[in-house]
Formats: C-alpha cells, sequence, structure tokens
C-alpha cells in the first residue's frame, strides 16, 4: 500500500476518508505523552511523496446485502496540507470516465487559525457523458459519492487545521490493538457536515482502526473500520476499509489493490480543464 493510499484510506477511514496513513510504530513511554494533537499528526504526516496512484474499488452493499463494484484509479500531488487529489472510476460501463477533483490548500493564518482563513476544499466532477465539469457546492459535500457510503466530503481528504482535537481515552482494543480514542470537532461548522467524530487509532502503529461520524443534530451517521494493515514504503495503511450508513443499513468496502508512489503525473490534469484527460493519462501507469 502506497503512500496515498494511506491517505485516501485515513479521510475515508477518518471522513474524510479518507481514503489514510500514518507513521511507524512508537514506543510505549513516548506514547505516554502524546495528546490528541500529537497523534493525529502522526496519522496525518507519515506521507512525505511528492504524489501517489492507487488502483481501488468500492464494493458497495444494499440493505438487503446484494452487491456492485465500481473500479477506479485515485491520484494525489502534493503535501497533506496543500494536495490536490484525483478519482477516475473505470468500471462498471455506465460511469467509466466519471471523474472527482478536489482541491485542498493550506492558508497563511498559523495552525491554530488556518481552517478559519482559508477557502473552503473545492470540489469539481465532470461527466462524459455531458463532457461538462459540475462545481460540487457545500450544501452537496453531505451526499454520497457516486452510490456509495462515502459522502463527497469523505472523499476530498481534509487537512488537519480543520478540526481541533481531544483525547478522551486510552482503553479500547481494536482487532488485537490498544487504541487511543480522539475526538474531533470541525474548527468552523460550516465547513463539515459533521458536529463531531471519534477517531480510535491504534497505539502501536498509527492507523484510525475505527470511527463513528454524527451529524449536526448528534445523530451517528456513518461508522468506519479499517482492517488487514499493512506496511509499505515505510507507511502504514489499511487494505480494507468499510464504511457503513447506520440509518440505511448499507455499507461500502473499499479495497486497495496496488499503489505507485512519485510517478509524476501530469499537473495540468489536477484542474476542472483538465478532468477530461484524466483516464487516458493515468490508464496503464
Amino acid at each position: 500500500m502506497n503512500k496515498n493510499e494511506s491517505r485516501f484510506w485515513r479521510k475515508m477511514t477518518t471522513a474524510s476518508l479518507s481514503l489514510a496513513f500514518l507513521l511507524s510504530s512508537v514506543t510505549a513511554k513516548a506514547q505516554t505523552s502524546l495528546d490528541a494533537r500529537n497523534i493525529m499528526e502522526r496519522v496525518y504526516g507519515q506521507d512525505t511523496s511528492h504524489d501517489f496512484t492507487m488502483k481501488a474499488d468500492f464494493e458497495v452493499y444494499d440493505r438487503q446485502g446484494q452487491s456492485t463494484k465500481k473500479e477506479f484509479t485515485y491520484m494525489r500531488i502534493g503535501t497533506p496540507e496543500d494536495k490536490k487529489t484525483l478519482v477516475a472510476f473505470t468500471a462498471p460501463k455506465e460511469i467509466r470516465g466519471v471523474v472527482l477533483l478536489s482541491i485542498n490548500q493550506q492558508g497563511t493564518a498559523a495552525a491554530s487559525q488556518a481552517a478559519a482563513n482559508r477557502a473552503a476544499a473545492s470540489q469539481y466532477v465532470y461527466t462524459p457523458a455531458t463532457e461538462r465539469v459540475h462545481s460540487v457546492v457545500q450544501q452537496e459535500r453531505s451526499a454520497r459519492f457516486i452510490g456509495t457510503d462515502f459522502t463527497f466530503e469523505d472523499i476530498g481528504e481534509g487537512v488537519l487545521e480543520e478540526f481541533n482535537y481531544k483525547r478522551i481515552g486510552d482503553a479500547d482494543s481494536i482487532d488485537g490493538h490498544k487504541t487511543y480514542k480522539i475526538e474531533a470537532t470541525p474548527v468552523e461548522q460550516g465547513r463539515s457536515q459533521y458536529k463531531y467524530i471519534y477517531y480510535w487509532v491504534a497505539q502501536d502503529v498509527p492507523v484510525i482502526l475505527f470511527a463513528e461520524f454524527y451529524d449536526a443534530q448528534g445523530h451517528k451517521v456513518r461508522v468506519l473500520h479499517a482492517t488487514t494493515l499493512k506496511r509499505e514504503n515505510g507507511v502504514w495503511g489499511a487494505r480494507h476499509t468499510e464504511m457503513r450508513t447506520v440509518a440505511d443499513g448499507t455499507r461500502t468496502v473499499l479495497t486497495i489493490n496496488g499503489v505507485k508512489f512519485n510517478t509524476k503525473p501530469d499537473e495540468k490534469l489536477f484542474t476542472p480543464q483538465g478532468m477530461a484527460e484524466v483516464l487516458g493519462n493515468s490508464a496503464g501507469k
């Protein structure tokens, strides 16, 4: 799994997903002194590559358990605080060529005020049937992304400074890993669909293993569970991430099939004007 995989998993695992990719192990002594901000900095700060490309798929399950698969290529350029990501669907035929561009750029303000002083993340969708680019407005960011249980906000990969963090526990064990429980609340409520998010971060490897997402009314709306941890190129991440929508009884499993780092994609693709060329330029990489 590549560094970008880790990132992608982290927003989907963090919602967002995050696609999330986390640091290497830290000693037990060092862990005891970590506050919530330190823990999440480790989660966000592991991937130092200039870019990455990954092949992945969504397995979407309805209330009756019937499933459909959606395959895609995911690309990212830039840093954790200043990045652009592309999701380009390759199958099935009905959605082949649909592309989502997310642009997250850090402002110049101090870290504690960064989220409040920068423009909200920009997202654009290209649809080959119409050959048009549609700007995703703030009200649409809570909508399901191409029929999955991940929302546009989850897929967009936010930045660390968009949330405040509080460590509220460290006794839970998930899949054999002792965890830190972190509460994340938006710095600016209008910039997120979530009132707060709970993250369970593994103590031995800084990966988000579990998350619960709560809407503006404080209702739990989504639950995320990351499994099959793997370290590649010094980066820890999950090969499988499940997002479940509580009220609907639906779920989506994200599977990472392969990742490449520092392939230097054409940065012109990461613009609204270049989205139509993404599939042709990313195929075969």
